[in-house]
């Protein structure tokens, strides 16, 4: 049995057991950069040279912008939804604004210089291909969760 079609039923496998209630957080972010790996390596089609210039290079900027939405982002949202929005000042709206554009401005950069390291190692064609490779991975994960919480 070739890699390719032992990806899809280890990618399976791997997301049955993603939702177990007793899990923590990072061992269920691991669980999701297992399935993202077994699920980028079949898209890609990445040879063993690209994937070992690739991996190191995706797994830093993956970390970046995980911290930057997870933890500046996380920050913004919880005083969106704690109700003091309704009270909040002009001068206060303007500093918060400010702010979360600057977080969006990181990640633009940060996607950027991504990009640009990929540029290096990799075709256009390949960086596009993980583009829909990432905007599909996020989608079917969340198809995954939605079906789970239908249950």
């Amino acid at each position: 049995m070739n890699i390719k079609k032992l990806l899809p039923i280890l990618l399976l496998l791997v997301s049955t057991s993603f939702y177990a209630q007793s899990e923590s957080m990072k061992e269920k972010k691991e669980q999701i950069k297992t399935l993202k790996v077994a699920f980028f390596t079949t898209e890609l089609d990445l040879t063993n040279a690209q994937a070992e210039k690739f991996w190191p290079i995706y797994n830093t900027f993956d970390d970046k912008q995980f911290e930057l939405r997870h933890q500046k982002m996380r920050a913004f949202m919880k005083k969106m939804n704690d109700g003091s929005l309704d009270k909040i000042s002009e001068k206060e709206a303007n500093t918060f604004l400010a702010q979360i554009q600057d977080t969006e401005e990181e990640l633009f950069l940060l996607r950027k210089k991504f990009t640009s390291n990929l540029r290096a190692i990799l075709p256009a064609s390949k960086i596009i291909k993980l583009k829909k490779a990432e905007e599909d991975f996020n989608r079917k994960l969340l198809q995954q969760y939605r079906n789970k919480g239908s249950k």
